[in-house]
């Protein structure tokens, strides 16, 4: 079997793999109220503290439109609230409420609680195999989409 299909195999199970422990983490953090989306911008805000809504999209790399529309439903539900920014009246700062701390504290603990059983059984040296090899990828990602 050529290289090329080789990867090309490897390629299709590695998306097959992430889509599926994407859906059990997406799973038990649903048991927090929260999606892996949202724990992502609860877990900046805790990190940075209040930010712009644009900055956030930034540090995410999201388009400008999908976060707000993330961070509207997030606003209802209670998880952050948006105010002006007193430098620049367009932009939107976004704060995470107790609520989202709280249930980032609880999606957390859910989200690692299944990463644990999924990975547990690799061994801290292929955890460490697996660790590199990811970081490889994600450079070679950013490579090959610079290609274009």
């Amino acid at each position: 079997m050529g290289t090329s299909r080789r990867a090309d195999e490897v390629g299709l199970h590695y998306l097959t793999t992430s889509a599926q422990v994407r859906r059990a983490v997406d799973e038990h953090l649903a048991r927090s109220g929260l999606s892996l989306s949202r724990t992502k911008i609860l877990q900046v805000l805790a990190r940075r503290g209040p930010v712009k809504q644009a900055q956030l999209a930034a540090e995410l790399g999201l388009a400008a439109r999908s976060i707000t529309q993330a961070v509207e439903g997030m606003e209802r539900d209670g998880l952050v609230r948006r105010s002006p920014d007193a430098g620049d009246r367009r932009a939107k700062v976004v704060t995470a409420t107790e609520e989202g701390t709280r249930a980032l504290a609880a999606g957390e603990s859910a989200g690692g609680e299944i990463l644990r059983r999924i990975f547990h059984r690799l061994g801290r040296d292929r955890l460490a195999d697996l660790a590199e090899t990811l970081a490889l990828i994600d450079v070679t990602t950013a490579q090959a989409t610079r290609l274009k």
